[in-house]
């Protein structure tokens, strides 16, 4: 289970981090505007997901994997 938390952990902050400078990169990249707080906020939404995505993989893929790929023969 510590391998998977890290795993999702890792998906979800690359996702929250792209998510979040792409909405900046996309608005001007201004930190001190609202807009920079509407980008964190709304970035939250896909990392939401991964994590969700992460929850449905345990039954679909490798119970030690966010991945939905299939379970490993090891």
């Amino acid at each position: 289970m510590p391998r998977f938390i890290l795993d999702l952990a890792e998906r979800t902050a690359a996702t929250y981090a792209v998510a979040f400078l792409g909405l900046l990169l996309a608005d001007g990249f201004d930190l001190t505007s609202v807009g920079a707080l509407r980008a964190a906020a709304v970035a939250a939404l896909p990392a939401a997901l991964t994590v969700l995505k992460g929850a449905i993989s345990t039954f679909v893929g490798d119970p030690n994997s966010a991945a939905l790929l299939a379970r490993s023969r090891e």
